[in-house]
């Protein structure tokens, strides 16, 4: 079967960061995106969700873009829900209406929701949990001070 919906994205698992902290010459755009990052479970950016309504790219393709986080349940195997700022990148429809675009904008939100599921089926779970764990164990004998070598 083809692909009719073509996901990408770049993928921040903030479980797996001990500091959130910009740097201090970051610049204000960055510092927006620390603090967007510090809010979230994992923040997908550089992200993109075509669909095609045609057999024909040229002639039936609406593209997104998407910034955002996604939420998975306690032990990072199913996906709960996505919190994303979906945009309408370029169209080859011109048939297209803006009801559509917003109905679109939803399914963007289904669609990342199944594409991260898979995201972590195709991952290696089981050296995600060991290394949570011993993150967990490194934050407990340190008192919380981790990764600032205090």
């Amino acid at each position: 079967m083809e692909r009719y919906v073509d996901i990408s994205f770049d993928c921040i698992p903030l479980r797996s960061l001990v500091r959130l902290d910009p740097p201090i010459d970051a610049s204000p755009g960055l510092v927006a995106k620390y603090d967007r990052i510090k809010a979230a479970i994992d923040f997908l950016h550089n992200a993109a969700c075509k669909f095609f309504v045609t057999n024909d790219p040229a002639h039936g393709m609406i593209s997104f873009k998407f910034e955002g986080v996604v939420f998975t349940d306690e032990k990072d195997e199913r996906t709960k829900h996505a919190d994303l700022t979906v945009t309408l990148d370029s169209e080859t429809c011109p048939w297209l209406e803006q009801h559509v675009v917003n109905w679109f904008i939803e399914t963007v939100r289904h669609a990342v929701v199944v594409e991260f599921d898979r995201y972590i089926g195709a991952g290696d779970s089981e050296q995600t949990r060991k290394r949570r764990a011993m993150l967990e164990r490194s934050i407990q004998e340190s008192g919380g001070f981790v990764g600032m070598h205090l």
